[in-house]
C-alpha cells in the first residue's frame, strides 16, 4: 500500500510540475505580450478607415446600457454602429431608443433579422446586418462588451499592416454577486487568458477569433467564405479567425482589454455555460484540450501531498506549484488585463482549479451541450438540435 501511494504521488508530483512549467510559460508569455504592447503605439491614429461596428441582440444582459453607451463616445473619426434583433419587441432594443435619445448625433440603426438562418442565432442576425453595413471595415463583438475610449484607434491599426486579416481583443469579466459568476470571472483572467498568451508564443501567433472583438474587412469575409457558412456552428469567433488565418492572413492581438459584464450564475448554470465551452474546445482542438491536464498543477500538488504527506518532496512540489500558480494569475490576471477582483478573489483560486479540472474530466463524457435553455449535440463545431 505504501509503495503504491508513493508511486501516485510520483505520478500527481510530476503532473504538478509539468503544470508549474506551464504556469511559468503563462507569466513569461505575459511578460512578451506587455513588451511588444509598450512597443506599438495604442492605435495608429493615421490609420483611421471609417468602420461599421455590428451588434446582434438577443434579450437583456448586465450592465448592457453601460456596454452600449461606451460605443457612443468612443475617440474616432467616422463610424456607425447596427443592432440587430431577430425580434421587433426584444427588449434590448428598448435600450437602443434610449441611447439615440442621449447621443442623438450618433449613426445609430436597427436592423430586423426575420430569418432563422441556422442554429446559432448570432450569426444569423449578423448574416443579415453585413449587407446593410455602409462601410468596408466591420467590427463584429458581443452586446454587452464593454469598451475603452481608444476602442477602434487599436482594433484597427494591425489591419494597416500587409496580410493581417483580423484582429481579436482579450478580455475581463465584471463578476456579479453570486459564487459561479465570480469563478468565471477569476477564470477568464487567470486561466483563459493565459491560455491565449501561451498560444500565442508557441504558435507565433493566434490562429482563432475571440467573441469580444472580430475586426476585418468586407473583403476578407468573402474571401474565407463569409458569414453563412458559420449558421451552425457553435463557436463562430473561433471559426473566422481560424478561417482568416487557413487563409493566409494573420490574426493579431490587440493591445487593449475589453469587458463583459457576467450574469449571477447559479451554481448549474455556471457549470452548464462552462461545459460549453469546454466541449466545443475539445471539439475543435481535441490535441491542445488534452493538454490543459497540466494546467490543473496546484490540484496535482495537492494530490501529491495527500498520498504522500510524509515526504519532503510533495511539499517541496506544492510550494513551487503554488507560488508559481499565483504569481501567473497576477501577471496575467492584474498585469495584463487589469483585473481589479483578480486579488480579491484570489483565494478562490483552488476551488476554481477543482471545478476546472472537474469540468474538463466531465467534458470527455458526451458532447451534449446546453445553451439558452436548449439542448445541443456538436459535430465538429457545428450545433445538432436533440
Amino acid at each position: 500500500m505504501h509503495s503504491a501511494l508513493t508511486a501516485v504521488a510520483a505520478i500527481c508530483a510530476l503532473l504538478a510540475l509539468a503544470g508549474a512549467a506551464y504556469f511559468a510559460m503563462c507569466i513569461v508569455a505575459a511578460h512578451g505580450f506587455q513588451r511588444e504592447c509598450s512597443r506599438l503605439s495604442s492605435g495608429d491614429t493615421r490609420f483611421t478607415p471609417p468602420v461599421s461596428i455590428l451588434r446582434s441582440l438577443k434579450g437583456l444582459d448586465p450592465h448592457m446600457y453601460s456596454a452600449f453607451r461606451s460605443h457612443c463616445v468612443l475617440e474616432y473619426p467616422e463610424y456607425e454602429m447596427l443592432f440587430g434583433a431577430s425580434d421587433v419587441d426584444d427588449p434590448a432594443l428598448a435600450l437602443v431608443e434610449k441611447l439615440r435619445e442621449e447621443f442623438p448625433q450618433a449613426k445609430l440603426r436597427v436592423v430586423h433579422c426575420p430569418q432563422e438562418l441556422g442554429l446559432n442565432g448570432k450569426v444569423s442576425n449578423l448574416v443579415q446586418m453585413l449587407p446593410q453595413a455602409r462601410y468596408e471595415y466591420i467590427v463584429i463583438n458581443d452586446s454587452d462588451i464593454l469598451v475603452p475610449r481608444n476602442y477602434l484607434l487599436s482594433v484597427l491599426a494591425p489591419l494597416a499592416q500587409p496580410r493581417v486579416g483580423m484582429v481579436t481583443t482579450l478580455y475581463r469579466g465584471r463578476a456579479g454577486k453570486t459564487l459561479g459568476s465570480k469563478l468565471e470571472a477569476l477564470g477568464l483572467s487567470t486561466d483563459f487568458s493565459g491560455g491565449v498568451l501561451v498560444a500565442r508564443a508557441m504558435e507565433g501567433g493566434i490562429r482563432f477569433g475571440l467573441g469580444a472583438t472580430i475586426a476585418t474587412t468586407k473583403t476578407i469575409l468573402r474571401e474565407i467564405g463569409g458569414l453563412e457558412p458559420l449558421a451552425d456552428y457553435l463557436g463562430d469567433d473561433y471559426e473566422l479567425g481560424a478561417r482568416a488565418a487557413a487563409a493566409g492572413y494573420q490574426v493579431r492581438l490587440a493591445d487593449i482589454v475589453v469587458e463583459t459584464a457576467l450574469p449571477d450564475y447559479s451554481f448549474r448554470d455556471f457549470w452548464a455555460h462552462q461545459l460549453r465551452w469546454a466541449r466545443n474546445v475539445k471539439d475543435r482542438r481535441g490535441a491542445q484540450y488534452f493538454g490543459l491536464i497540466v494546467t490543473f498543477g496546484l490540484v496535482w500538488a495537492v494530490l501529491a501531498v495527500v498520498a504522500a504527506p510524509r515526504a519532503w518532496w510533495t511539499w517541496l512540489v506544492l510550494a513551487v506549484t503554488a507560488a508559481l500558480r499565483v504569481m501567473s494569475a497576477v501577471v496575467v490576471g492584474r498585469g495584463v488585463l487589469d483585473d481589479p477582483q483578480v486579488l480579491r478573489d484570489l483565494w478562490f483560486l483552488p476551488l476554481r482549479d477543482v471545478v476546472a479540472l472537474a469540468i474538463w474530466l466531465v467534458s470527455y463524457f458526451g458532447d451534449e451541450v446546453e445553451w439558452r435553455g436548449l439542448r445541443f449535440r456538436l459535430r465538429h463545431g457545428k450545433l445538432e438540435r436533440i
